[in-house]
């Protein structure tokens, strides 16, 4: 079975918004851009966006914790660190099965 595999980009979405919207180009940017800040701002802020329908962003911690150098075989702290998350909503895992 030969799948096609689409990928997006940031430039792919602007470009759709702008013309299912109706908008130039520039703006189409500029509110992608705003958008992506915004869920990154609050983020490093330590909270959480959730769009409806779509799902939430938010940061994960991870604790510290001991781990193997695989070169060495000797042990080494890892320390804690925060990664943000994304989890999808119900309505999103729907509509990709």
């Amino acid at each position: 079975m030969n799948k096609t595999i689409l990928m997006k980009s940031r430039k792919d979405i602007v470009d759709r918004l702008a013309a299912n919207l109706g908008m130039t180009k520039k703006d189409a940017e500029a509110a992608v851009t705003e958008v992506f800040a915004e869920i990154a701002d609050t983020l490093a802020d330590g909270g959480e966006i959730s769009i409806s329908g779509f799902g939430k962003f938010e940061v994960k911690t991870r604790a510290a914790r001991t781990g193997i150098n695989p070169a060495t075989r000797e042990q080494i702290k890892i320390a804690a660190s925060k990664a943000p998350a994304f989890r999808p909503a119900k309505a999103l895992k729907d509509a990709v099965k």
